[in-house]
């Protein structure tokens, strides 16, 4: 077997042990056919098209390290997977030197089990990998809006890195008191992160982006400041409920390799105005009006991009 076929082997196995339902694909559960992704399935979680996918397979085509790194992600493959599918695609790059990327299946049951608790999980630039239904709701960062993909996607857009929405971007939906020091904070994580990963591709293509484009962060950059990013308070202007105080809670989970994923969790004090706002968002109340009225009023989920 050659390389090529190598690669494509361990693609069919990896697509084979996953189901629509552990990678939050579009296309549904398909219960009459046999178990495992489709490669239209596989595709859309890579960024890549379903022909392209069917070359790799069947030993028509080379990747570059990119498309398999992305394809590594969308198949949920483990760092050393992935390290040997770049090694049989002929690309010797060490894996272990990239920001680790792979959402565990104990972060995705979180996911899953937390439905009326917001939810963003980031990998250790501020990445957006994923996030749960009530954080689409209350942030509008949803699938579809052209920002990138939430669950499972394999190449997340630039919009859905918090650094690079703060800097080049429309910002989003929380409000910061002081931007300037929230700005800096950002900064200086992602400072920490690339002394831990200082060849990670997609990380040295951010740092340079925002060098080039921002002078505001060429500037932080340039002071060398070291940090983390961590809890504060958080108000959220939502177009449907208004103005949303929360607390805002940072759980790492670690990969063993010094930098691993951010889990941002949203919370309000339980009989508070922000907790009657969040059940709005999530389905689990009908009426935002002040109390005595009695025109029914259902919420939905915002989902629309910013």
């Amino acid at each position: 077997m050659n390389s090529t076929d190598e690669l494509g082997a361990l693609l069919r196995a990896w697509r084979g042990r996953l189901q629509p339902s552990d990678v939050g694909s579009p296309f549904g559960d398909h219960s009459t056919r046999t178990p495992g992704l489709r490669r239209e399935e596989v595709a859309w979680l890579a960024g890549v098209s379903a022909d392209y996918v069917k070359r790799i397979e069947q030993g028509r085509a080379r990747p570059t390290a990119d498309v398999v790194r992305a394809l590594a992600r969308a198949l949920q493959a483990s760092d050393d997977e992935t390290a040997v599918a770049l090694r049989v695609a002929g690309h010797t790059g060490d894996v272990r030197a990239l920001v680790p990327r792979t959402i565990t299946p104990s972060v995705r049951r979180l996911l899953d089990r937390l439905d009326d608790t917001p939810v963003g999980v980031f990998d250790a630039t501020w990445t957006r990998l994923d996030h749960n239904a009530p954080w689409a709701a209350l942030t509008g960062d949803g699938t579809g809006d052209g920002t990138g993909d939430g669950r499972g996607a394999g190449e997340p857009a630039m919009n859905d890195n918090l650094v690079w929405r703060h800097f080049l971007g429309d910002g989003d939906r929380v409000l910061h008191p002081d931007l300037d020091a929230y700005r800096a904070s950002l900064t200086a994580d992602l400072r920490r992160v690339h002394s831990l990963h200082p060849t990670d591709p997609d990380l040295t293509t951010l740092v340079a982006t925002l060098r080039a484009h921002s002078d505001t962060f060429a500037t932080m950059w340039d002071t060398a400041e070291v940090g983390d990013h961590g809890d504060q308070r958080k108000t959220v202007v939502h177009p449907d409920v208004g103005a949303v105080e929360l607390d805002c809670d940072v759980v790492d989970v670690n990969s063993g390799g010094g930098a691993g994923l951010h889990l941002v969790i949203f919370t309000a004090a339980p009989g508070s105005d922000a907790a009657r706002k969040l059940a709005v968002l999530a389905g689990g109340s009908d009426d935002m009006r002040p109390r005595g009225e009695n025109t029914p009023g259902p919420m939905r989920y915002f989902m629309d991009s910013n």
